[in-house]
């Protein structure tokens, strides 16, 4: 089963894969993790902009290391999930900590790296080292859970389970750097989520969803949830030299450790707290709105009211680690949530 699909999938690789992304030339350890982490939940295109960037700035691991979180934070800005990015950077100190500021290519040290999972884990040893490991991101699953006719949500284990020994069996021996490729340019290409090509797809002859007209059905979606909505109101304090105030978020929750406006609940706490801080008088508060805007996030949706005020004579609040007075383009250099980034963007 698994030489006949593979071969299928490497002819088609060869002349209609992808062969040019960036972490690709040259295809050392380092690009290819990152690459891989970059391409977590997120699609080839937004990532390459990001990646070039990354590499320019941090060119190896023990760079990376040596950098400073906010270092990083602010190359990944924009890109989201940025816990990743957090663990990206931990893993790259523990690299030099334990493994001479090399990627280890044992595959049990691949996966005690923090961001680091099985599938990625596999990508990374299948294509950086040449080893014979199975993958199963969300383009591999679609691409199985079609061709075998796999009912069940891939989320839940007994599925997951079942696709993974269908990844192993798959898996070749030769060319596991390039069939791992395949698969995920099959997923991204052709068995796309909606509308897949069918047609130019090289397993469609054995395809259980397009030989039953179940592509539109499979693999199956997770079970739909309401996302609640919560509101914040966004502050945009400036002082007399047009600088902003920023603060760093808790290190745990939404933005972890990222730079911020500061926020509040609602306009009232807003005006108390900032009469507290800054020794004004509550009621000559007068705010002056800004366009709110909404933000997605996997488990709810939130609205937020940006409000700006000027801060006259000189601020009351002085910098420390975690607050910090900057001009907008200074800003540019921390780690902004994407939203928070195009706010202050605005101003200007």
């Amino acid at each position: 089963m698994s030489d006949d699909f593979a071969l299928r999938l490497l002819r088609w690789f060869d002349a209609h894969g992808r062969h040019d992304l960036p972490w690709q030339h040259p295809r050392t350890p380092y690009r290819v993790w990152l690459s891989e982490v970059m391409l977590q939940q997120t699609q080839v295109a937004t990532v390459i902009p990001y990646f070039f960037r990354f590499v320019e700035k941090l060119q190896s691991i023990k760079m990376l290391s040596a950098a400073t979180e906010d270092e990083v934070f602010a190359l990944w800005s924009g890109l989201g999930y940025y816990s990743r990015a957090r663990n990206l950077h931990r893993a790259a100190q523990i690299c030099v900590e334990r493994h001479g500021g090399e990627l280890p290519d044992a595959f049990d040290s691949l996966l005690d790296l923090p961001g680091i999972g099985r599938s990625t884990a596999g990508a990374i040893a299948a294509q950086a080292f040449g080893q014979r490991r199975a993958i199963l991101d969300a383009n591999v699953k679609r691409v199985l859970a079609r061709f075998h006719g796999i009912a069940g949500w891939p989320g839940e284990a007994a599925t997951e389970n079942r696709l993974w020994q269908l990844a192993d069996a798959h898996t070749p021996s030769a060319r596991v750097a390039d069939y791992t490729q395949a698969i995920m340019d099959l997923g991204a290409t052709v068995c796309t989520r909606t509308k897949p090509g069918c047609d130019a797809c090289p397993l469609r002859i054995d395809c259980v969803a397009q030989h039953d007209g179940r592509t539109t059905t499979l693999p199956v979606r997770k079970p739909a949830k309401a996302r609640p909505t919560r509101r914040t109101v966004m502050l945009v304090l400036r002082d007399a030299c047009g600088r902003l105030l920023l603060e760093r978020r808790a290190p745990t929750g939404v933005w972890a450790g990222l730079w911020s406006l500061p926020e509040s609940a609602d306009e009232t706490s807003a005006r108390n707290e900032i009469a507290r801080t800054h020794g004004i008088d509550a009621n000559a508060i007068v705010f002056h709105p800004l366009p709110p805007f909404a933000h997605g996030f996997s488990h709810y949706l939130l609205d937020v009211t940006p409000l700006a005020l000027d801060i006259h004579p000189a601020p009351a609040i002085a910098d420390d680690v975690d607050r910090r007075w900057l001009h907008p383009l200074e800003a540019a250099s921390l780690g902004l949530p994407a939203p928070v980034r195009r706010l202050i963007e605005s101003l200007s």
